[in-house]
């Protein structure tokens, strides 16, 4: 799986094993399972499951629960509670106005090829790395039939400033239009500069009454205070040969978004996440309950 992102395949793998497992869900992908093949959830299962000793040493229990166990406690949290998030904020911007929907480092994203009709409205773009961008759309040629009409892919590299330019250059772009942006799971892997010209460069793309949502780690992440999941996390990107490489506190969030026109809406701390999006998935699993993952907020901002 060496050229692929493995953090988005697990991503999509903790995505897939919720929808199958569980009635009561926190966040219903059902095509996640189709975008990953067979061979590398079972891979990435039988990974994890052999894992235990390295998440939690004193666990007792079967392979199966063993996995059961790391991706509820680890791996799961944070892409079901984001999304969850996302799109909930995703559909009350469209009844407000929102037409266009960007997707910053889409991934293994699955909105477009299961969007409810509310999102007929919208024009969607998945934005991501020329190498992952043209790995999915592989991966999408197995999933559906025809590509939905509304649905365009967009390569940028967020490093290399060229974001805004090929934006502009996209034809099926409208920089007049309200947009909904969402870049989750990014803040932790750009440097600061690059996450805040992102940032910039979205400001100077959206007009007024757009939005965007995204998880950030705050300041507490990779300091002594973090508790023994999130140094485990952190670790096991690291030998998926990634790197966390930025954290912020709420003031430093606050001001970017202020410096970039725009205000926040919502903001919910893992508290407020968990008792949001996690409260009726853990009445109905009382045995496996889940929380937000530490130190990780939410923001929904507005462009004023």
């Amino acid at each position: 799986m060496e050229s692929k992102s493995v953090t988005a395949l697990v991503s999509a793998f903790s995505r897939a094993y919720h929808s199958m497992q569980y009635t009561e869900k926190i966040f219903d992908d059902h095509l996640a399972k189709k975008i990953v093949t067979e061979d590398e959830y079972q891979e990435i299962a039988s990974n994890m499951s052999k894992g235990i000793g390295f998440f939690n040493p004193s666990f007792v229990g079967t392979p199966e629960e063993a996995l059961q166990w790391i991706v509820n406690q680890q791996l799961s949290p944070s892409p079901l509670g984001r999304a969850a998030f996302a799109e909930k904020s995703l559909e009350s911007a469209v009844r407000f106005g929102a037409r266009q929907y960007l997707i910053f480092a889409a991934g293994y994203d699955t909105f477009a090829y299961r969007q409810p009709d509310w999102a007929s409205q919208l024009e969607i773009f998945e934005i991501d790395h020329p190498v992952m961008s043209v790995e999915k759309q592989k991966r999408v040629q197995k999933l559906i039939t025809s590509q939905p009409e509304n649905l365009h892919f967009v390569a940028a590299d967020f490093t290399e400033h060229n974001l805004e330019r090929t934006l502009l250059g996209y034809p099926d772009f409208n920089d007049n239009k309200i947009s909904f942006c969402s870049l989750l799971g990014i803040s932790y892997y750009l440097p600061q500069q690059a996450f805040i010209e992102t940032i910039n460069t979205i400001s100077r793309l959206v007009p007024k009454g757009s939005s965007i949502v995204f998880d950030y780690p705050d300041e507490y992440t990779y300091t002594d205070h973090a508790g023994e999941r999130v140094k485990k996390q952190t670790a096991m990107v690291r030998v998926a040969n990634e790197e966390m490489l930025a954290s912020y506190s709420y003031t430093e969030i606050e001001k970017l978004l202020a410096d970039n026109h725009f205000l926040i809406y919502e903001h919910l701390t893992p508290n407020e996440i968990t008792e949001q999006y996690f409260e009726k998935y853990n009445q109905a699993n009382p045995e496996q309950p889940m929380t937000a993952f530490d130190h990780v907020n939410y923001c929904l901002a507005v462009r004023k």
